[in-house]
């Protein structure tokens, strides 16, 4: 399978077997003029030519199905229509969905969160997404856009997001919002900043946990892998504070089983939900 993963920061492209192998992958910058076409050219560096379909986890909103994405940090793209003109672009079936959905996929799939059919996903990194699995069924919503923890209020009098809100988790602890903060790249974050954006993220898993009865959240991206140990303990330890009900206490947060694998993975699994659902002709 194809798969195809579309950030604010980069973009990348691989083939991902049936058994969740990833095989070849590329990668290149998203910011810049003709990111469609560039988007063409990277997956033909990949390509081999036998792949039946593409899968594809892209920043959201979106609308059902991918059909029109507004990525918050690609805003060259507002209701781009990614799902049909890729399709077009490859002479492929095209599947779309949030690439922290995606991800959750990818998790449950061959990741820290196989076997398992009750948890969370989340990707930290320029922005913040999530999804969420219940009942081993990945949650859609009414539009696709279920599970966008990154728009769950943590500092009520914080900093406004790019959604129109103020104090939303992507807002105080993306690596967008850490660089604005202290002016320096996300990666260059002192202490007590790593130590602040675990906590933050483990407040909001902790309302997930309450409202939703779960005791897993799988955290990917590059601010929270980046930050490492002090990000993971300090959210650890905010969870514990803010999930005490009976049934989510206990709930831990953990690394993704799948590092840096874990957003192609994701989109292959993402195209082969599709094919699973799309009907069969004849």
């Amino acid at each position: 399978m194809l798969a195809v993963d579309i950030g604010g920061t980069k973009m990348a492209a691989g083939v991902v077997t049936e058994g969740g192998e990833l095989l070849r992958r590329a990668s290149a910058p998203t910011p810049g003029e003709d990111l469609f076409p560039r988007l063409l050219a990277l997956v033909a560096e990949v390509r081999k030519g036998d792949e039946q379909v593409c899968g594809v986890g892209c920043g959201g909103p979106m609308s059902p199905a991918g059909e029109e994405v507004s990525p918050l940090n690609i805003g060259q793209w507002r209701r781009f229509p990614l799902r049909r003109r890729l399709s077009e672009g490859l002479g492929l079936p095209v599947h779309v969905d949030n690439d922290a959905k995606a991800l959750a996929l990818g998790e449950g799939w061959v990741g820290a969160a196989a076997g398992l059919d009750d948890f969370m996903a989340m990707v930290v990194s320029t922005g913040v997404g999530g999804g969420i699995v219940l009942g081993g069924r990945l949650l859609d919503g009414a539009a696709g856009n279920a599970g966008h923890i990154g728009h769950l209020i943590v500092e009520p009098q914080g900093r406004d997001c790019a959604c129109g809100a103020r104090g939303c988790l992507e807002a105080e602890a993306s690596g967008t919002a850490i660089a604005a903060r202290t002016g320096r790249p996300a990666a260059e974050a002192p202490p007590e900043v790593r130590e602040r954006t675990g906590r933050l993220v483990g407040r909001a898993v902790g309302s997930v946990a309450n409202l939703l009865d779960l005791r897993l959240a799988v955290v990917a991206g590059s601010v929270a892998l980046g930050f490492g140990d002090a990000f993971f303990e300090a959210a650890q330890a905010e969870l514990d504070r803010t999930a005490q009900l009976e049934f989510s206490r206990g709930a831990v947060i953990v690394p993704a089983g799948l590092g840096d694998r874990g957003p192609l993975i994701g989109a292959a699994a993402v195209g082969l939900r599709g094919a699973r659902a799309a009907p069969r002709s004849g």
